[in-house]
């Protein structure tokens, strides 16, 4: 049982770790927050960080019913938060190296950093639609047994721990790493994370688009 708990935990673990990739997003949001104070940032990437696990606490425990009383597919989910992901890369692949507001010497107001902290750096960059599509697919079998239903939300309450904790790590620290990287390595990192990011978002789409199309170009009508 123990060994099967500690299996569970890995496996989802690194399945979220991998799509959330908090070490690349750590670099955008770096940008999105280069203004703040160490503190400042600190207490944004903890509550960005909170957010994080409430967000996968409901796909871990009330992402289908949720889905299914709006009506709403994993291809649609996919599609929409693919979308949203791709356009968000785009616009920041394509930024001027030097923003405007801070070329003018005006300074980016803490407070209307903390308020995106749910929008978009909580979603959909760091918990976008892939984290939950893979939370829900997660859960989706899990048994009404009770004991291993306990055991099933055990470990998907360990793993939203775990990963909010790297989050918090890499996204707190994001200024250490890029201290350590230096301007020049930073400035490539941050364009090289935002090409990542577009190729992450465009992949969940053509993830939802083939699911959607494939139920289509399977189907043959009887003559």
């Amino acid at each position: 049982m123990t060994s099967s708990l500690i299996a569970d935990i890995l496996f989802g673990f690194t399945g979220l770790i991998s799509i959330i990739n908090p070490f690349a997003i750590a670099f955008v949001f770096l940008d999105r927050t280069e203004s703040l104070t160490v503190e400042e940032r600190s207490a944004l990437a903890r509550r960005v960080s909170i957010n994080a696990f409430i967000v996968l606490l409901v796909a871990f425990f009330a992402g289908t019913p949720v889905l299914h009383f709006f009506g709403i597919s994993i291809e649609a989910l996919r599609i929409g938060g693919g979308l949203a992901v791709a356009v968000s890369a785009w616009n920041m692949l394509n930024a001027p190296e030097t923003r405007t507001e801070q070329a003018a010497g005006k300074p980016v107001d803490p407070d209307n950093a903390m308020s995106k902290a749910f929008f978009p750096l909580t979603m959909p960059l760091t918990t976008g639609p892939g984290t939950l599509a893979t939370a829900i697919a997660l859960s989706a079998s899990r048994s009404h047994k009770l004991s291993e239903f306990l055991l099933s939300s055990l470990a998907s309450v360990v793993i939203s721990v775990l990963v909010v904790l790297v989050i918090y790590f890499t996204y707190s620290r994001s200024a250490y790493i890029a201290h350590f990287l230096g301007k020049e390595g930073t400035r490539v990192a941050l364009r090289v994370s935002a090409f990542l990011l577009l190729c992450i978002g465009v992949q969940i789409m053509l993830t939802g688009i083939s699911a959607f199309l494939a139920p289509l170009v399977g189907y043959r009508p009887a003559p």
